[in-house]
């Protein structure tokens, strides 16, 4: 069944809505025993917001099970970034974007698995005690990261659904690629970051991901707009982004960014991108070839050195003393408590981020690492705004390669697990729009491709993606 249509059946009263999500908290519960997409079902959550709606079938969302990351506060549901340091806390207040979700009649189902606070490619850096998503269709195969558990249920759940997850670095596309479905990361700022727990402070998106573009739109458009609470919150008017879908993309034109930026791109991969492009040329889009030099050849290590900067200062406040996982003080100072805290607690990637991004940060390096990856992040940015004069979007591999086996990942060096992500972090660092979809399979497993639009361009986005799309 399709969103739109289930949801018109909720207002109808035609789907009894608590009876409905009674059967969706079951499924939810099976396929977590199976492929750990949650790290907690909000089963009283859902099962009370499902009872106000059978009362009052009203919202743009009336009944929809929506889950989210776990980096994105819920009140009253644990909350923890997929870390351990987190565990037992439960947030007073909803995300903004939670909120409204939930005026629209949403009912959330859970919070899903992620790499602890983002930190990873492959959703395999679980902090402790948490379990590694299992892609859908491979169990020996990863989910992509950050938000892998939001990108398995979206393709493993028979009910209609929405996910919200969050990118730093390619953290919905990357997942969205490997688990075949599509997941946009909007406009740094065109969603409120407030109730979002902080991984990069200039780099954290929200955004959806969903089994139809359809479902992208409409959930685009509403957790889009202005937040008086949060500083970085874009004063702009938001699209109708369900109307791009009816339009025609003759004419339009995409820059085919250069396959060789980062690691080289399997040959799976890589045919299957050439095939998108040309049924977007049957469509009468023109595509050229273009190339992103200064993005190729800084984007991953200035991305790296700007994202562990503000993640080391973002997880100083996790020191046992005002919320989550804490221990006996026994009469040591401070910086002993803090330090058993942390050294407990935090996961060897967080360790080894917090330790980058304050060598980086500290006095002597600033001007040589953070100050000097900020300046090139600007030019990034204008490389960009240069092509997106010409063309209305950019087409790339999502990823340049399949979903690996966990005992492939366990193979790669640091460098190589970080370079995953050398066709997503240059998006990401100039606050750039991009969109993963799903191109079909491959030897059984998924493949997408990325387009890349200019600042506030979510539009022209969906309008190429809903042309290439199978009704």
């Amino acid at each position: 069944m399709k969103t739109e249509e289930f949801i018109g059946k909720v207002k109808s009263g035609e789907v009894d809505i608590v009876e409905y999500i009674h059967k969706v908290i079951e499924e939810c519960k099976k396929i977590n025993d199976e492929y750990h997409y949650f790290n907690k079902i909000s089963e009283e959550l859902a099962l009370k917001q499902a009872e106000n709606i059978k009362k009052n079938p009203k919202g743009k969302l009336a009944g929809l099970p929506v889950s989210i990351k776990d980096c994105i506060c819920v009140k009253g549901v644990e909350t923890r970034a997929g870390s351990a340091i987190l565990n037992g806390y439960k947030p007073e207040f909803n995300a903004t974007a939670i909120e409204k979700i939930i005026k629209e009649g949403a009912i959330i189902i859970g919070k899903t698995s992620q790499d602890e606070f983002g930190f990873g490619s492959f959703s395999t850096n679980m902090g402790k005690g948490f379990q590694k998503p299992l892609n859908p269709f491979d169990k020996e195969r990863c989910c992509g990261g950050s938000s892998g558990g939001c990108g398995g249920i979206v393709q493993k759940a028979s009910f209609p659904h929405i996910s919200l997850g969050e990118s730093t670095g390619g953290s919905i596309v990357n997942p969205a690629s490997f688990c075949g479905v599509y997941g946009l990361c909007p406009t740094y700022g065109r969603v409120s970051r407030y109730g979002l727990i902080d991984y990069g402070n200039s780099l954290d998106k929200i955004g959806p991901m969903a089994k139809d573009i359809k479902d992208i739109a409409l959930m685009q458009k509403i957790i889009s707009g202005f937040d008086k609470n949060e500083s970085t919150s874009l004063n702009s008017p938001v699209d109708d982004y369900s109307a791009y879908i009816r339009k025609d993309v003759k004419g339009m034109k995409v820059g085919i960014i250069d396959f060789g930026i980062g690691e080289s791109i399997d040959e799976p991969v890589r045919n299957k991108t050439l095939e998108t492009i040309d049924k977007l040329n049957a469509k009468g889009v023109k595509a050229e070839k273009v190339s992103l030099p200064f993005s190729k050849k800084y984007g991953i290590p200035v991305y790296f050195l700007i994202a562990a900067s503000e993640a080391s200062t973002n997880l100083a406040k996790y020191c046992g003393m005002r919320y989550g996982a804490s221990s006996e003080l026994n009469g040591s100072s401070f910086n002993e408590y803090f330090t058993k805290v942390r050294s407990e607690y935090l996961g060897d990637e967080a360790k080894r981020r917090i330790i980058l991004g304050t060598f980086a940060r500290m006095a002597g390096q600033r001007d040589a690492y953070y100050i000097k990856a900020a300046q090139i992040r600007t030019k990034v940015i204008e490389e960009y705004k240069r092509l997106f004069k010409t063309y209305d979007a950019l087409i790339s591999p999502a990823i340049n390669i399949l979903p690996p086996k966990f005992d492939e990942i366990d193979k790669l060096s640091l460098l190589q697990a970080y370079t995953i992500d050398a066709l997503t972090v240059s998006p990401n660092l100039a606050g750039l729009p991009h969109l993963s979809i799903p191109t079909g399979m491959v030897n059984k497993l998924p493949s997408g491709v990325m387009l890349t639009g200019d600042h506030l361009q979510e539009g022209k986005l969906i309008q190429l993606a809903a042309a290439l799309r199978k009704e």
